[in-house]
């Protein structure tokens, strides 16, 4: 074991659940441990942990991660009435995701991973799209009330020196209604367009935003106003020499942009926007189990975990003894980012290189006609298999062996 690829500085190891737990353990066991003195400082995220430390653990990987700077995250549950009831909870416990987002301060990036065999739904889509998410605000932070008919409401502000600003919002004669706030801050739009920005001339790749500011023209103009503000103070320049664009425009012209594109892009969206968004491209480009994620924070934190979940159902017929064929390609993605981030910043280009050839191993292997039962339906291959969780992990293993 001597030759393995040495690390200097550790990874924050985030472990989930259900298959995805199983998963992450193959994956160490069979394409990591073999060729890498792999460091990592561990935090089980698992639903029993996160219970037993009153998610005290989600709070001290989020933390680590900012110290490390490179975290690697499992799936994991976040729980709802059936789940608290199921793992005996001593309360629903929030979203790690949305908890390490927070103390992260960090912005969302999602990627369809490409393979021959499975085209996009959209014929004209030939390169990646990313989806940038302001993972922060809007209707997932809301208040939001039902209202009698009869009843005025108001938008109440009140600033520091007591001064209170109302303005009306809708007075219901005659019928019931609805109402809701929502809300987001300067600095929060701030760390999102310096996460877009900087994550833009990372990656070489063109930056488009939109939002509907020509309909809502205070909080969308908001968002349009402090891209464009921070992107001519500080980074037109840099653009500029690395021969990439910032593009501007309505939503729903991006839309439209976006369908008759080829993709090979960044396309940075509001919170609701790119939840919805995200969804939609993975799903034309295949599959969420072919999609990376990384959390980008804008003081240079890097966290990479798998687009999907715990793939529960594939869990209970593991518990059963039963067969399964998860995808677990968003997976390894998620460790081959977080090694070669770690690679880039600590200067070593062996790290690095292992994790593309890892990458380029584990598309080898399904453009060769091995994959999981998700892929074998979606794949256009005159010659394929459909094989197990495992099985694919060893023909990946397999190919990464004869390729080094």
């Amino acid at each position: 074991m001597a030759d393995r690829i040495s690390m200097t500085t550790p990874l924050v190891e985030m472990d989930g659940d259900e298959m995805t737990r199983i998963i992450w353990q193959m994956i160490k066991d069979e394409l990591l441990l073999p060729y890498i003195d792999l460091k990592t400082e561990y935090y089980d995220l698992g639903l029993e942990h996160r219970n037993a430390t009153g998610d005290q653990v989600t709070i001290d990987s989020a933390n680590a991660a900012k110290r490390l700077g490179v975290a690697v995250k499992c799936a994991t549950i976040t729980p709802n009435a059936q789940r608290v009831e199921e793992y005996h909870l001593k309360e629903m416990w929030k979203s790690p995701n949305a908890t390490i987002r927070a103390l992260l301060d960090g912005t969302v990036f999602r990627a369809p991973i490409i393979v021959a065999g499975i085209s996009p739904l959209v014929p004209s889509w030939t390169k990646p799209i990313t989806i940038a998410r302001h993972a922060y605000g809007d209707v997932y932070k809301n208040t939001e009330m039902l209202v009698n008919a009869g009843s005025k409401a108001e938008l109440l502000v009140t600033d520091a020196a007591g001064t209170a600003t109302r303005q009306l919002i809708h007075e219901f004669t005659g019928t019931d209604g609805i109402i809701q706030g929502q809300h987001n801050t300067d600095a929060s739009i701030a760390s999102f367009a310096h996460s877009c920005f900087r994550f833009a001339l990372d990656t070489t790749q063109d930056l488009w935003f939109a939002t509907k500011d020509t309909i809502s023209k205070k909080y969308d103009h908001r968002f349009k106003d402090i891209f464009q503000e921070i992107y001519e103070s500080e980074y037109a320049g840099q653009f500029q020499a690395a021969g990439i664009e910032y593009f501007y425009t309505l939503i729903d012209d991006a839309v439209a942009r976006v369908m008759r594109s080829e993709g090979g892009y960044i396309w940075a969206c509001k919170n609701y926007d790119g939840d919805v968004m995200s969804d939609m491209v993975a799903t034309a480009f295949g599959s969420l189990g072919m999609m990376t994620s990384v959390l980008v924070s804008p003081a240079g934190a890097f966290e990479y975990e798998a687009a999907h979940g715990t793939v529960t159902r594939h869990y209970y017929k593991h518990l059963a003894g039963e067969e399964t064929s998860t995808n677990s390609v968003a997976t390894i993605f998620a460790w081959t980012g977080a090694l070669k981030k770690r690679g880039e910043l600590d200067g070593l280009a062996e790290l690095s290189a292992f994790a593309e050839a890892l990458e380029a191993a584990t598309v080898a292997t399904i453009e060769s006609g091995v994959m999981t039962g998700d892929l074998f339906a979606l794949s256009t291959l005159a010659e394929k298999r459909n094989v197990s969780t495992g099985e694919f992990i060893r023909e990946v293993g397999t190919s990464l062996s004869l390729a080094r």
